[in-house]
């Protein structure tokens, strides 16, 4: 028993994630009945979700009480990645939707909200009213916009306490991400559990009936994740981004795409970070802060959804009109997390943009329901991944201005494997 532990620790962690992933998939498949299985993978992602704000919270508070000045400029190159990315998603859905219309048998019961976004201005209004909830509630919910805002305020105040004060904070920090790390080493046998819930709750059903919409819709996800981030990236740093982003889909894309919760990623995303040598004090912040506005598939899924709506009714939508949508997906993306049900509830309020009512549109919710399983998986993937690329390359271009040498998406913290 002791050698078969070793020889499992010595495995790193993405090869346990890929044995994971197999022995779900064949235990859906032989053995659909064994709900035990799949017990083990909502355990996991409920342990991710309860751990993520409270890191977030006590590394945030730690990093601003502690930080040194000059990180400025950091943030600023990080939102303007993360907002302009998004844009670009939007801009690539529309194009991909262009180029393969797509229509949907709109025939669905249409499905019931208590929550249903009338337009942009009710959005944005949700997303300020979030940052000024209550902060309990924002950490018991995941309101993570909330939750950063109290972090930053109380971190501020915070500067000017004594040294000890400052070092017990460090060592509560130090010891919540250690317990992350106790869960993230659980991954392996959490994605087997939701693995084997995916193929046996669905298998390959979903492909048959909204196979061209899929198509569609990963065709835009990939080419968002695959080309417009990476060279986006690479305009940023003037070198190759390609090895950052591909490490950043491998050890953060495949964790979300099973989770399909870009809150239960952010603790995958600060181990990454670390592994990555990024500060500490610059990360805490961005990342759950890409998690509230980098959302590159939120805009992809708002937009060609509804434009698939729009050529079902037979709507004619020219150019203009769709940069408008474009405009509106972003923005409406960027307070998806602040609006329950994410992006698919957000497919009214681009559809209203061409006279269409909710009663047809929120049939276009349940198709995106259907289809979750493949396009929120995706979507929570491209996120996530972004977050983490778009963080380390603000940071390596600070390096490269500093005259330092670094390999780009090299791991410098090995001992976070």
């Amino acid at each position: 028993m002791k050698q078969m532990i070793k020889i499992w620790n010595s495995v790193s962690l993405i090869a346990k994630i890929a044995i994971g992933i197999i022995l779900g998939a064949i235990l859906g498949i032989f053995l659909p009945s064994a709900t035990g299985i799949g017990l083990i993978g909502t355990m996991f992602v409920r342990a991710l979700k309860a751990i993520a704000p409270i890191l977030v919270f006590v590394l945030v508070v730690s990093s601003i009480a502690n930080a040194r000045k000059g990180n400025g400029k950091q943030f600023r190159m990080i939102t303007i990645m993360y907002i302009l990315s998004t844009m670009l998603a939007a801009i690539v859905a529309v194009s991909a939707s262009f180029l393969f219309p797509v229509k949907m048998t709109l025939d669905l019961e249409s499905y019931k909200a208590d929550v249903i976004p009338s337009g942009i201005t009710e959005v944005l209004q949700n997303l300020l009213l979030n940052m000024t909830d209550n902060p309990i509630r924002a950490m018991m919910d995941g309101n993570y916009l909330c939750i950063l805002i109290w972090a930053l305020l109380l971190g501020l105040a915070m500067r000017r306490s004594s040294k000890p004060v400052k070092l017990a904070l460090t060592s509560v920090s130090d010891a919540v991400a250690h317990v992350v790390r106790w869960i993230i080493g659980c991954a392996p046998f959490g994605i087997m559990g939701l693995v084997f819930t995916t193929v046996s709750e669905s298998g390959l059903s979903i492909f048959k009936e909204y196979g061209k919409l899929l198509l569609v819709l990963v065709g835009a996800m990939l080419m968002v994740a695959l080309i417009v981030d990476p060279l986006l990236a690479s305009l940023f740093l003037k070198k190759n981004a390609y090895p950052l982003a591909f490490r950043c889909l491998k050890e953060s894309g495949v964790t979300a795409f099973f989770t399909r919760s870009s809150a239960a990623n952010i603790p995958v995303n600060m181990t990454l970070c670390k592994r990555l040598g990024l500060d500490p004090d610059v990360y805490s912040v961005s990342i759950p802060l890409g998690a509230t506005i980098n959302m590159d598939g939120a805009a992809i899924t708002i937009t060609i959804m509804a434009l698939s709506v729009a050529y079902t009714m037979g709507v004619a939508v020219d150019i203009p009109t769709a940069f408008m949508l474009s405009m509106m997906a972003t923005l409406g993306a960027c307070g998806a997390s602040g609006v329950a049900g994410g992006s698919l509830l957000l497919i009214p309020m681009a559809c209203s943009l061409f006279g269409i009512p909710q009663d047809i549109s929120m049939q276009a919710v349940a198709v995106g329901m259907i289809i979750g399983v493949v396009q929120d998986s995706l979507e929570t993937a491209i996120n996530s991944s972004g977050d983490v690329l778009f963080a380390a390359t603000a940071e390596y271009c600070q390096w490269k201005k500093d005259g330092k040498e670094f390999k780009v998406g090299a791991i410098v913290n090995k001992d976070e494997d």
